[in-house]
């Protein structure tokens, strides 16, 4: 496995294309077929897309419907024709059979990224979102979809912030089971924002989450004393996480 480079800054023209791609992401509703059928994936990335998306199926032996379905979902986004849907369903099995990426398997999106980073984060994007098909990927699952991204010489860093990304707006959690965050990532995931949303986005979320629970909406419902307990208690958890971020994020 190759090192982590969380933390590394991307470069500018990459930075600025990957931030437009993870907010496109979000008004899709983490749909991934729905962001290739907007950003217009080139079609000489298509022989990569469906290798690693076979890569990644089978990274625990055994390729499930779900892993399947979602490979066809793309076919219909990028609007291919018969002859290219043999083509992605043939690239989609070398990658099943596949216990290695070849050296020279996404060497054009390598090449690409200094002038033209996006089909490459376009890419990583759908991997990201094979892995995460079932939620919290598993290890091996991440491992593979981790090379992948590596492959196209995109820094690993890049699949935390997309799996971030979906594990704050689409992994579901129970409000009642987060402890009060101790950490700015705490923070964050309770929030359900990232670390690359900006202040202003970050305040409305918090904005948002308060006023579900602030008490004088509350004081409008029928609600028991122990309801109103959890609410008051959930409140100061928000209030918490805002205050850390608020720190990090000075006006």
């Amino acid at each position: 496995m190759p090192a982590k480079t969380q933390g590394t800054p991307l470069p500018p023209r990459m930075e600025t294309e990957f931030a437009s791609l993870l907010r496109e992401l979000s008004a899709c509703g983490h749909q991934a077929s729905e962001l290739m059928v907007r950003a217009r994936l080139p079609s000489w990335c298509r022989r990569s897309l469906f290798f690693f998306l076979g890569y990644i199926a089978k990274s625990q032996g055994r390729v499930t419907p779900e892993d399947i379905a979602f490979a066809e979902t793309l076919i219909r986004a990028l609007r291919l024709s018969p002859r290219q849907r043999r083509k992605a369903i043939s690239q989609f099995r070398n990658g099943k059979n596949a216990d290695t990426i070849p050296a020279t398997r996404a060497l054009r999106l390598r090449i690409s990224n200094r002038l033209w980073p996006s089909p490459s984060l376009q890419v990583a994007i759908c991997v990201c979102h094979a892995a995460q098909l079932f939620g919290k990927p598993a290890r091996q699952r991440r491992y593979r979809c981790e090379d992948a991204i590596d492959q196209m010489g995109l820094p690993i860093g890049i699949s935390d912030d997309i799996l971030d990304s979906y594990a704050s707006k689409v992994w579901i959690t129970e409000p009642d089971a987060e402890p009060v965050p101790t950490t700015y990532e705490q923070a964050l995931k309770l929030l359900g924002v990232t670390r690359r949303d900006s202040r202003a986005d970050i305040k409305r979320a918090y904005r948002k989450r308060v006023s579900g629970c602030h008490p004088d909406k509350l004081a409008q419902q029928n609600l028991s004393p122990a309801e109103l307990f959890r609410a008051k208690e959930q409140l100061l958890k928000y209030q918490h996480a805002w205050e850390m971020v608020d720190r990090r994020h000075p006006r």
